[in-house]
């Protein structure tokens, strides 16, 4: 590793330096080699960029974004990307340090670049397993696995993932260019902060002003309960005052009421209209018709979101179910694509300079990488799930697979289809392995887990791509996010998630784990045990499901009105009041932008983050200080 000095030369982003967007044309061995001379000398061969101060300022950055996204996850069972939010605030925290005289040199793009892959590794990678197939075992177990058991599998897995993506780089970046829209804003943004630094300095005050203004709401909303006197002046009980009055017993039984949760509202400014109005839809649907129209045939008799689920979420997981994989088959055509690249990734060494080898990441590193985590989640499934070593080989060789669709899908859409390829995973082994819930929860896991770090690395790697940046270094720089990030959301998960009747409560609705668990529950005990109403449920929503994946192929031009069959799938397995916050969130972003784009396109998306990560991160620390005592004690039990 460089030290942290600085060359005068990359302590600012010369502004007549220009992204290669649109790529380059010609042979590999020509693209490769323009690449080189135009972008990579002069920047990436002499400018610091994996540096002691960008790993660390990473990792601090990443360890704290990580337990935002494990709050949201738990929350609504999305996973917030992190690269943008890190390469601002880690701008504006260095530039803090510089003014105050801690720091002596600014950081050069490409350290922040470092910087920002060692948080999104860190922020990302590492917690998306534990908000799905960790939640839903110990739904279906009642109980947590071994702390030492799931530090060590959620590392192996995230090794997994990051040494999966070393040959896919060279195919999908250098030569076909792939253009990976996450990796290429990041790019634009680091551009951005560095070539007008007020401008930067703008969004870093709008990110950190809302995320203080956020945690002192939710510190407002959850922290007030903490204090006798204060509790009956919470926003959570004026609200519960307000639902009383106006909506009456049964309507809050059906969790038809208002909630204020500003990180739904920041989610859906984030996610756009139609995937909100999708949700608004599908929560309407859900729990002001299906729930009250089973109440009143007295199929179901319960009261409240947890009995309610059990119930909804049948519809809900086999529309979000079957539209995945229905998009994933009409995406056949990438898919044939990604495997025709086998041959052509594995071949390329031979094809490229000794200059080019030389900043590489080495194909030997993908072999290590491999191997070494094969055989230690094949020892880890065996010992603790009894899980033959070779269905472990088979669930390994079918994610280095199927993280090959998942990364093309993800350079050429933004979109990573890790519920689709995580369902092939647990079909196959519900027919391999029937009965073992734990079995098919495990194994699609790792399919899950590898797509996902893959596809954030290349994202990453694209971004550097665009810069100039060193491969080897940059890959460097995200290896080293994994062990904060294991570290961090692990211990968090455990301490958070510290008995099984969290999971699916109000405070937590956990709507990914509820569909695994769901998944897992209906391949091992069969169909035919469902009740009559659930199985009409699965057959509907699986039809609404695909019908919602073929309207954009029939009205291609009419896309952005259509429905989202994610959006609607996933209102059916939280509240009814999440699908309202997340549409107002749409309306204002939309109002925003329609009203001034250019203040909108500059302050949406720092203003969004600044409200998700000060929200969340009051929302673990009043969780933490709530249950201190208990949770240390659980804590040095393991």
């Amino acid at each position: 590793m460089q030290q942290g000095h600085s060359t005068p030369a990359g302590s600012s982003e010369p502004k007549e330096f220009q992204l290669p967007i649109n790529g380059f044309k010609g042979t590999p061995e020509e693209i490769e080699r323009q690449w080189f001379e135009q972008v990579y000398r002069g920047r990436g061969d002499s400018m610091n960029q994996l540096t002691w101060r960008a790993v660390l300022m990473g990792s601090v950055l990443g360890a704290v974004l990580s337990l935002t996204n494990l709050y949201i996850g738990l929350k609504s069972g999305w996973g917030m990307g992190v690269a943008i939010t890190a390469c601002i605030l880690s701008y504006a925290i260095w530039t803090a340090l510089l003014q105050i005289g801690i720091a002596k040199t600014p950081m050069t793009i490409l350290e922040n670049n470092c910087m920002q892959s060692t948080a999104s590794s860190a922020g990302y990678s590492t917690g998306g397993t534990l908000i799905s197939a960790f939640a839903a075992f110990i739904l279906l177990n009642g109980h947590s696995l071994s702390l030492g058991f799931t530090l060590a599998w959620v590392f192996f897995l995230a090794v997994l993932g990051v040494t999966m993506a070393v040959p896919m780089k060279k195919q999908m970046i250098n030569v076909e260019q792939l253009r990976f829209p996450s990796g290429v804003a990041a790019a634009e943004t680091l551009r951005a902060l560095h070539s007008e630094g007020k401008k930067g300095m703008r969004a870093a005050k709008a990110l950190g002003l809302a995320g203080v203004l956020a945690a002192i709401d939710n510190f407002w909303h959850d922290g007030f309960g903490m204090f006798a006197k204060l509790a009956p002046f919470s926003s959570d009980a004026l609200v519960t005052k307000f639902n009383a009055f106006f909506f009456g017993p049964a309507w809050i039984g059906r969790t038809v009421m208002f909630s204020w949760e500003p990180i739904f509202i920041a989610s859906g400014a984030i996610m756009g209209m139609r995937v909100c109005i999708s949700m608004l839809i599908g929560s309407i649907a859900c729990w002001m018709f299906f729930v009250p129209a089973l109440q009143h045939a007295g199929i179901y008799t319960g009261h409240g979101f947890r009995d309610g689920v059990q119930w909804t979420l049948w519809p809900g997981v086999s529309c979000l179910v079957a539209a995945s994989l229905m998009t994933f088959i009409l995406q056949w055509r990438i898919s044939f694509r990604a495997f025709a690249d086998l041959g052509k990734m594995f071949s390329s060494r031979s094809q490229t300079s000794s200059e080019m080898d030389a900043i590489e990441t080495p194909m030997s590193w993908f072999v290590i990488g491999q191997v070494v985590s094969l055989i230690a989640l094949a020892d880890l499934a065996h010992a603790s799930f009894n899980m033959p070593y070779w269905q472990s080989a088979l669930a390994v060789v079918m994610s280095f697979l199927l993280a090959l669709v998942a990364c093309r899908i993800t350079g050429e859409t933004d979109t990573t289809p890790v519920g689709a390829l995580g369902k092939v995973t647990q079909l196959t082994f519900g027919a391999l392995n029937p009965g073992n819930m734990n079995v098919n929860l495990m194994s699609a896991n790792i399919t899950a887990g590898a797509a996902t770090s893959s596809a954030d690395l290349l994202t990453d790697l694209k971004s550097g791509y665009l810069l100039g940046a060193n491969p080897r270094k940059q890959f460097l720089a995200q290896f080293a996010g994994i062990f904060i990030g294991t570290v961090v959301s692990v211990l968090a998960f455990s301490l958070i998630i510290n008995k099984p009747e969290v999971i699916g409560s109000d405070q937590f609705p956990a709507p990914a784990a509820l569909t695994w668990a769901a998944v897992a529950q209906a391949l091992s005990k069969g169909f035919e045990a469902l009740a009559p109403v659930k199985i009409w449920s699965i057959v509907i929503g699986g039809l609404v499901g695909i019908i919602f994946s073929l309207l954009p192929l029939i009205f291609p031009k009419h896309q952005k009105y259509l429905p989202s069959a994610s959006g609607f799938g996933l209102a059916w397995i939280f509240q009814w009041y999440y699908g309202v916050l997340f549409f107002i969130g749409a309306v204002i972003a939309y109002g925003f932008q329609k009203k001034s784009p250019a203040k909108a396109e500059e302050f949406t998306y720092p203003i969004a983050s600044g409200v998700l990560a000060g929200g969340a991160l009051m929302g673990v620390a009043i969780i933490f200080w709530q249950n201190g005592p208990e949770m240390w004690q659980k804590f040095f039990h393991h």
